[in-house]
């Protein structure tokens, strides 16, 4: 049994909200040993950027895995 798109699609958002979480605060945590300080504007805008990505990347393994496994069992 395959996942759907639908599923596929539900299930990168979940992973990448989980993310975006954990990044945020780690943002406000690491950033300073580096000297770097940011507005919560600006983490939240950083997030924003690498979340889009994180989901279209996420989206994409998810539905080539899905292929690939399909694919082998059809042998």
């Amino acid at each position: 049994m395959t996942q759907t798109r639908k599923g596929s699609l539900f299930e990168a958002v979940v992973n990448v909200m989980i993310g975006y979480c954990i990044n945020m605060t780690a943002n406000f945590l690491i950033f300073p040993f580096f000297g770097w300080h940011i507005s919560l504007q600006q983490n939240i805008l950083l997030g924003v950027f690498y979340t889009a990505i994180s989901i279209v990347r996420s989206y994409c393994i998810r539905r080539w895995f899905n292929k690939k496994i399909m694919g082998l069992k059809a042998r």
